[in-house]
């Protein structure tokens, strides 16, 4: 199924929008939800990391696309985002924020047929593994191979991302076991890591292609080091 996401303040485009991409399901089979906001503070605030396309509007009242969009692409890097506008100078700045694309005011059935078969296209070419991660502040949808590795802080967890670090309330063992088998090796009590971003072992230290130095305990250095050496081998 393919969670869409449409956010616009004029309701009669919502309701258009939406018998096109019913018109769309109905003649293609996808199996879509749509969820409807009418401002972008609301889609902030209720963004749910399950929507893979938005379907956004630039020029709203209370919080515009734009800004919108800024916020989602803090949480989100992957959901595709097409704005919707009336003037091709305003979707022009959305590229800032990774925009798919964008599309002029009215919308035609031919035109959003397109878009949504690229859509498709892009969706069963560019499957990449994530992880959903709950916090106070929200739920962020971050890519396994964005993670360099995760380590206790204050009796929660702290995953290292290449954009930011997030705090996880899990524990240990249960992200180890929702990582098992892609690419994830614990290497301490305190630490997972993820293979890919290893540069070397020393001893007791792991070094990370970003010249971070990440502890190896002695009890579980010869277990890493064998799923270091099989990965290692997958990847030759």
């Amino acid at each position: 199924m393919i969670h869409i996401a449409i956010c616009d303040d004029e309701q009669s485009f919502v309701c258009h929008l939406q018998d096109l991409l019913n018109q769309y399901a109905a003649e293609t089979g996808m199996d879509i939800k749509i969820t409807t906001y009418s401002d972008g503070l609301e889609l902030i605030e209720k963004y749910d990391t399950t929507i893979g396309l938005i379907f956004l509007d630039i020029q709203m009242k209370m919080v515009d696309g734009l800004k919108a969009a800024e916020r989602i692409r803090q949480k989100d890097k992957q959901v595709e985002i097409i704005f919707l506008t009336t003037l091709a100078q305003y979707a022009l700045e959305g590229y800032t924020y990774q925009a798919t694309n964008y599309i002029i005011k009215p919308l035609k059935y031919v035109r959003l047929k397109s878009e949504m078969d690229k859509f498709r296209e892009r969706r069963s070419r560019e499957e990449i593994p994530s992880l959903v991660i709950s916090n106070d502040t929200g739920k962020y949808k971050v890519p396994l191979n964005s993670l360099r590795y995760i380590e206790t802080f204050n009796r929660n967890l702290l995953f290292h991302t290449e954009q930011e670090n997030i705090i996880c309330y899990k524990n240990m063992k249960e992200v180890e076991a929702e990582l098992r088998d892609k690419g994830f090796a614990r290497c301490h009590t305190s630490y997972i890591v993820n293979l890919f971003h290893v540069k070397g072992v020393k001893k007791l230290d792991i070094e990370l292609i970003t010249g971070e130095i990440i502890p190896i305990s002695q009890p579980r250095r010869k277990g890493f080091m064998e799923q270091l050496t099989e990965y290692w081998g997958d990847m030759l």
